[in-house]
């Protein structure tokens, strides 16, 4: 009777290591499948979506990389909704959407640091322009110092501003997206978000938690199929002229491989990036790749490459 047992025993564990080497086996073949599909994507761009008819929400559009993104989706047929707490320059956004002959443009204030500033404003923007049904993330500050020379209140406002306006804005526009079925969020990290730099310690935590937000987010909709038809795409820029970067440092002998990106470059990659629906990038696209091999190897070897390419943020 034991010996029976015991076969029984072995038969059972024999069936689960043999199951567990099928599951194995199929992972291995989807990963493959998966591999080849990316390598011809990339390859072989995914067709441009069209977003004419789109409202597009997009914050800090008074100035740079946000008042080039609205330019840009005004001239493809989209509704632009400017938001910046800087009343002028984002009037200044829509009079010129508006001398290029693109009328679907419109200004509000706001300070996307309060929740409920936030949520009463989308409620107008909805009675007044529609649901809102591509939200671009992208309001963001700099200070630049040591972490011991920022005050208390310049990290807190950092965060405020980088992060936590990110919720209230998806709290405000996602549930109506889910509803329909129908969105896409793009949310501006930094390169400042993948690999750490001196001088800019909150802020990189600001933008490394920008990363954690999306890439979690977009499991949840994946793992529980969420409103499938609801993109996201996270963006990591290098340093962009557009004045937040006060005293970059730039490496003179690699010339213009590291040099400033130039808003107008950046907001096209990310227009045309999102009509891809793609979901992470780098600008340039290169970095992640470099950064990802780094990783490979031990944290001395990326800290030699860091020091090699010798660019970054001088302090303020």
């Amino acid at each position: 009777m034991a010996e029976g047992n015991q076969e029984e025993t072995m038969m059972l564990k024999l069936y689960s290591i043999g199951t567990l080497l099928l599951e194995i086996l199929v992972l291995l073949i989807k990963i493959s499948f998966a591999t080849i599909e990316g390598i011809y994507t990339s390859l072989m761009p995914k067709p441009l979506k069209s977003v004419k008819g789109e409202i597009i929400l997009v914050t800090g559009a008074g100035h740079g990389i946000g008042r080039e993104i609205s330019l840009k989706f005004a001239e493809l047929g989209a509704t632009v909704v400017c938001l910046d707490i800087n009343e002028q320059g984002n009037e200044e956004t829509v009079k010129l959407i508006q001398n290029n002959g693109y009328q679907k443009a419109h200004s509000y204030k706001c300070d996307v640091t309060k929740r409920e500033e936030v949520l009463q404003l989308v409620e107008r923007i909805k009675k007044e322009v529609g649901d809102v049904t591509v939200l671009i993330n992208n309001a963001g500050i700099m200070p630049c110092h040591r972490l011991l020379e920022h005050k208390p209140q310049e990290i807190i406002k950092m965060f405020e501003v980088n992060v936590f306006a990110h919720f209230w804005l998806l709290e405000a526009v996602l549930p109506n997206m889910i509803k329909q079925n129908h969105g896409h969020i793009v949310a501006l990290s930094s390169m400042a978000g993948v690999l750490g730099l001196r001088n800019l310690v909150p802020y990189c935590a600001s933008k490394f938690a920008v990363r954690g937000l999306m890439e979690a987010m977009i499991e949840e909709f994946r793992e529980e199929n969420i409103a499938p038809e609801v993109h996201f795409t996270v963006v990591f820029p290098y340093m962009v002229n557009t004045g937040l970067c006060k005293n970059p440092k730039i490496n003179q002998k690699l010339g213009e491989a590291l040099a400033l990106l130039k808003p107008k470059t950046v907001a096209e990659i990310i227009v045309t990036s999102m009509r891809q629906n793609k979901l992470a990038i780098t600008i340039p696209s290169f970095f992640m790749l470099l950064n990802d091999v780094l990783r490979l190897f031990p944290v001395k070897v990326g800290q030699m490459v860091k020091d090699f390419l010798d660019s970054g943020m001088e302090a303020d």
